[in-house]
């Protein structure tokens, strides 16, 4: 009993300690499932709340937005006060929209460039065993699959598909590969980083444009002469003299901006849509016309003004300056040879606005990556949402600004030098004439293509009776002025005012013809007399005298009447001078 005890006891002593040394699997499993219980709950939650901020490669984040944010993927305004953004590719979606989205584009480009590149590298190795002593080759390797391949290659016929799970013997790897998919996978690569690189030049740009701004705008960041410079500076200041200096910082402010859009025109969009999206250059030429030489030309101005404010600092401040003297600058932007290039290049740009317009939203209309585009760069801080149609009216409205922002200066400089006020009178006057000068020329080049597109729809068969004046006389002459007139008795017709007759048309089935009365439908300025009709105020008579004829007409309303009578009555003292050349001086178009 005892021995037994002993040994029971020593086979026990023995068992404790082989179990404090060796334990026993079920003991450690229950406790390795107490200890584990908690961490492996809370393992499952971060895994939810992980797979719910990776969608598709995006690793989204909360952000708090405004309700002029728009949704990527169903491009609508965001109108709950949280969103999700993704940090890479810099997409802002609904909460809902997420698994809608597509894959993240910079993982799916770096994903597909590491599998590229170790695909080669296996190739290459592989290559290499094939050109030695016949060696022991492995079972299987893997190939790219087929629908990645035809996405960035094209679909080839009459070859098996293979996906990624599938094994083909290394024989078809050294053929098939080193001949045909060692090229494509070179032409894929060069593809992508041609692509990349674009993109990065694009943002590049944008990045050099807006550190170049960056510093000068930090100078005109305040609203106001008056916010900008230092309190006690200000202290010392007239009121004339503040209202004065407001006015031109508000000058230089906005043609810093002017520059800005210029830029943003010529240097992103232009830029963009022609190397990274590869439109046309005619049609992209046809949507920024002018828009180098007006950045030059403002480019110019501008640094002028920058430099006369740096001139003009007061004890060795970077932001304190008053502006004794600037009429000089404006005389000289706004004449001799720099008022003919504004002229020019601010005539034609203001004639093509609405071909510019059209033209984009066409391309706009038929090009989804231009579409990508826009709503990209729309999110960019440079642009400030400013698209295609904004950045195109801003620069039409700049040169009609300065004829108010010169008044200003003007009146608030009555005080001050004689010579700079002249100068500033002078400024002023050329701004006008200048303004007047590019509007005559928008005004011609509408009444050229309204002239056009009335004879396009004018019937080529059309005559005016025996007598030669057919539609190809009407683009021999200039359009004066056009609109429709009553012509009685009750016949509505549009009336062509030419630089030597006076021509009426009718519409019938959307194409114009000469009316068939029993009057000609072509007078000569020659001799041309109109009078008012009397106790009507909508009527105006016009006398021919070869032949002699008398025309009744009726305007749309009294004004319109009047305007009538004026411009005729000019164009005929005009023909009378000698002011043209052509047409059908001494005589009338006989009707046959």
């Amino acid at each position: 009993m005892g021995v037994g005890g002993r040994c029971r006891g020593a086979g026990g002593g023995v068992g404790a300690t082989q179990t404090s040394a060796h334990p026993s699997p079920l003991p450690w499993r229950r406790a390795g499932k107490r200890r584990s219980g908690l961490p492996s709950k809370e393992r499952m939650k971060e895994g939810k709340e992980k797979d719910a901020r990776y969608t598709n490669g995006h690793l989204f984040t909360t952000i708090t937005v405004s309700g002029m944010t728009m949704c990527f993927a169903c491009n609508k305004s965001i109108t709950a006060k949280e969103a999700l953004i993704c940090p890479t590719c810099n997409v802002t979606i609904h909460n809902r929209c997420k698994d809608t989205l597509p894959n993240c584009t910079k993982v799916k480009q770096k994903q597909q460039k590491a599998a590229l590149l170790k695909n080669s590298t296996a190739l290459q190795s592989v290559s290499l065993r094939n050109k030695g002593a016949p060696r022991e080759r492995p079972n299987s390797a893997v190939y790219p699959s087929e629908s990645f391949r035809q996405s960035l290659l094209g679909p080839r016929r009459g070859r098996p598909s293979l996906s990624l799970s599938k094994s083909v013997s290394t024989t078809n790897i050294a053929g098939t590969f080193n001949e045909e998919s060692a090229l494509g996978i070179r032409r894929i690569l060069s593809q992508s980083t041609d692509s990349l690189n674009v993109r990065n030049r694009t943002v590049s740009v944008e990045s050099l444009i807006e550190e170049e701004l960056e510093a000068d705008e930090r100078d005109f960041a305040a609203d106001s002469w008056s916010l900008a410079v230092d309190g006690a500076f200000l202290q010392l200041q007239r009121a004339d003299v503040m209202r004065r200096q407001d006015v031109i910082y508000e000058l230089m402010q906005t043609e810093l901006h002017h520059v800005r859009t210029l830029k943003i025109m010529g240097g992103v969009l232009r830029r963009a849509m022609l190397e990274e999206l590869q439109l046309q250059p005619g049609a992209v030429n046809a949507v920024f016309p002018c828009v180098d030489e007006l950045s030059a030309l403002h480019q110019r101005f501008l640094a002028q003004l920058l430099q006369r404010r740096r001139l003009s600092l007061v004890g060795g401040s970077s932001k304190n300056f008053v502006i004794q003297r600037l009429g000089d600058l404006l005389v000289s932007q706004f004449s001799g040879q720099s008022a003919e290039q504004l002229r020019k290049c601010y005539a034609e740009f203001c004639s093509k606005h609405s071909a510019a317009l059209r033209e984009y939203k066409e391309l706009l209309a038929r090009d989804k990556r231009l579409q990508a585009f826009v709503r990209r760069t729309a999110r960019s801080p440079l642009l400030r949402r400013h698209g295609v149609p904004e950045c195109i009216l801003l620069v039409t409205q700049r040169i009609t600004k300065y004829p108010v922002l010169i008044e200003r200066i003007l009146r608030h400089s009555r005080g001050a030098d004689e010579a700079e006020a002249a100068e500033l009178s002078r400024a002023l006057l050329l701004v006008k004439d200048l303004i007047s000068a590019i509007n005559a020329e928008v005004r011609e080049h509408e009444l050229r293509m309204r002239l056009y597109d009335v004879y396009r729809r004018v019937d080529g068969r059309a005559k005016l009776g025996c007598a030669t004046f057919g539609r190809d006389e009407l683009l021999r002459r200039k359009l004066l002025h056009s609109g429709c007139v009553l012509w009685k008795p009750r016949r509505d017709v549009l009336l062509l005012l030419m630089t030597d007759v006076i021509v009426f048309l009718q519409e019938k089935d959307q194409k114009l013809s000469f009316p068939t009365m029993d009057k000609p439908a072509v007078i000569s300025l020659h001799e041309l007399i109109v009078r008012d009709v009397a106790n009507q105020e909508k009527g105006l008579f016009l006398l021919s005298a070869a032949p002699p004829e008398m025309y009744e007409l009726h305007a749309a309303s009294r004004d319109e009447r009047t305007l009538w009578m004026r411009l005729i009555q000019q164009a005929v003292s005009h023909w009378e001078a000698g002011g043209c050349d052509g047409g059908l001086r001494g005589g009338g178009w006989a009707r046959g």
